[in-house]
């Protein structure tokens, strides 16, 4: 039998140059019988699965909770999750054994990051033979992503160089990239905005995309305005909660597009140089991650793709943060996030890291927000999806890949057993929680990296 959601359904708007996936809506669903099923309550949602990354470690201290179970109190970095308690699970004694040396001296950073998705230690060279492993979003999108207008999107907050040398003899690709479409292919993430809009609503081709972004900017116009007249004519097939949520999706886009162009209104006519150091100076991190998560929100909602990577910063990334704020810290820390994570057990320096980590916390926690307005059927679109979050390293100070700090978002649908933390009592190859989603995403596989098992734990059913 075809997948479900290949069954012939209305998914999109369609206007000059222009395509807008649509949500899933309830009405358009296929009918349970053409699912196989025997009552309409078998309708249901895909599950997406997304991976949100952190660079340098963290303060451990400050991460990990102290009971585990459904009554664990959330410690100082977690607790931008309050109004999530239920709806994650925090993971201890996750271990990425391949971001460590085995023989290959220094690169903590760059093999961080290769070996994360991966599970595979990476070759060090700064040439172009490099060779990590295929990650776990890509193995989704090689089973499902045919099902979707994008087999995958990746995304970061991060440019970085293509090549060349950036961490004790590893190329930069290790570097900036977490998603491998092969051993040797590593996934570019896009780091502009604009572009990964255009991905999700352009054209059939790009001619047509250019040309229809073009016309908007000529005229005024927002993508919505392309798509407007056969938006009004679906609104009127559609139910009454359906409607209201065609019509709350219509100005999330807009909004979505007006902040995008309100962070290049600066910008866009400066010549190339200047506008770099122009965007450079009145730099937001803060804004930048929320375009980019929201454009994941919408990816997600629509349709248009059910995994997603994204890095919030590249290991090694010696970023401030003057909105990382605290009692004491009210005007933010203007010391790089690299040399606080090697803090030599400063305790200033380890306080710093923590309302870094926090503040990186508090990006996620709106993320998760706008992924549980989303209405699906009697639950979220966060129910129906899996978001980690976390990074290639827990020590930042000794590169120190062993007990990271992990949190799982979301029940996969059902599949997991949220609202817990779990301490699996010994190191565990995160692989193994890999190979666990790729269960629930129903793209299993028997071995990904160093994986030894599966992370059933934490699954009700994998």
């Amino acid at each position: 039998m075809s997948n479900p959601w290949q069954l012939p359904r209305r998914k999109f708007l369609r206007g000059l140059g222009t395509v807008m996936a649509l949500p899933l809506f309830e009405s358009l669903l296929p009918p349970a019988r053409l699912l196989g099923a025997t009552t309409a309550a078998a309708k249901t949602f895909p599950t997406r699965m997304a991976f949100i990354y952190i660079p340098n470690g963290a303060n451990m201290d400050y991460w990990t909770p102290q009971t585990t179970g459904p009554n664990f109190e959330l410690p100082y970095t977690l607790q931008p999750l309050a109004a999530f308690k239920k709806d994650i699970t925090v993971i201890s004694s996750l271990d990425n054994n391949n971001a460590n040396e085995l023989g290959d001296g220094g690169g903590g950073h760059a093999r961080a990051s290769a070996s994360y998705l991966t599970g595979i230690h990476p070759r060090k060279t700064n040439g172009a033979d490099i060779k990590a492993g295929i990650s776990v979003d890509q193995i989704a999108a090689d089973r499902i992503g045919d099902q979707t207008k994008l087999p995958s999107l990746e995304l970061s907050c991060d440019h970085g160089q293509r090549a060349g040398s950036c961490d004790s003899g590893y190329s930069c690709a290790y570097q900036f990239n977490i998603s491998w479409k092969s051993d040797s292919m590593p996934m570019n993430p896009e780091v502009d905005p604009r572009q990964a809009f255009e991905r999700l609503f352009g054209g059939a081709d790009d001619a047509a995309t250019k040309e229809a972004r073009a016309k908007r900017q000529l005229y005024n116009k927002s993508v919505v305005d392309f798509v407007l007249d056969d938006a009004n004519q679906l609104g009127r097939s559609l139910g009454g909660s359906d409607q209201r949520k065609l019509d709350e999706y219509i100005s999330a886009v807009r909004d979505l597009e007006r902040r995008i162009e309100s962070s290049e209104k600066f910008t866009i006519n400066l010549p190339p140089e200047q506008r770099q150091l122009k965007m450079l100076s009145d730099y937001n991190f803060e804004d930048h991650a929320r375009l980019m998560m929201d454009i994941m929100v919408l990816a997600f909602q629509t349709d248009a793709t059910r995994i997603s990577t994204f890095i919030l910063g590249h290991d090694g990334s010696n970023r401030p943060y003057p909105k990382a704020t605290a009692q004491g810290y009210e005007s933010g820390i203007s010391e790089g996030h690299h040399d606080l994570s090697h803090h030599n057990n400063n305790p200033e320096k380890k306080t710093k890291l923590a309302i870094i980590n926090r503040y990186h916390m508090t990006q996620y926690a709106y993320f998760l927000e706008k992924m549980k307005s989303v209405k699906e059927g009697d639950g979220t679109l966060l129910d129906n999806s899996m978001v980690l979050y976390g990074g290639g390293l827990s020590d930042g100070n000794h590169h120190t890949p062993e007990n990271l700090p992990m949190v799982l978002a979301g029940r996969g649908g059902g599949a997991i057993a949220a609202g817990q933390h779990i301490h699996l009592g010994e190191l565990t190859p995160i692989t193994n929680l890999y190979r666990s989603m790729l269960d629930v995403m129903g793209a299993p596989t028997e071995k990904i990296g160093d994986s030894n098992g599966k992370l059933d734990v934490a699954f009700t059913k994998a």
